[in-house]
């Protein structure tokens, strides 16, 4: 057994089933606020638990919603690969939709 695989172990033990938005935030490298905002948003599922209703978020859920974003990921870069991707009517472009809506 490697040091890599028994250190990533000790952590995941250490921090536990669930994890704080701070912890949350420090995963995705993002801020403690825009890890709020995920999760009042309902894009990352999570629990409030405690008498002040602190927000903890499952391993498990977070580890599933990377994984969700990277597939978002892949499946955008291949349709924008895609001889689809410059037709105005299949556009994900909202500033397109807007110019759409104007003039039907």
């Amino acid at each position: 057994m490697n040091d890599t695989s028994s250190t990533e172990s000790g952590t995941s033990a250490a921090l536990g089933r669930f994890l704080t938005l701070a912890d949350t935030a420090e995963i995705l490298n993002v801020s403690a606020r825009q890890a709020y905002a995920l999760v009042r948003s309902g894009e990352l599922p999570a629990i409030k638990v405690g008498g002040h209703g602190h927000w903890r978020v499952e391993r498990s859920v977070l580890e599933s919603y990377i994984q969700a974003k990277y597939e978002e990921a892949r499946r955008m870069s291949l349709w924008n690969q895609s001889e689809y991707a410059s037709l105005p009517e299949y556009s994900f472009d909202s500033s397109r939709d807007q110019t759409r809506t104007n003039w039907i």
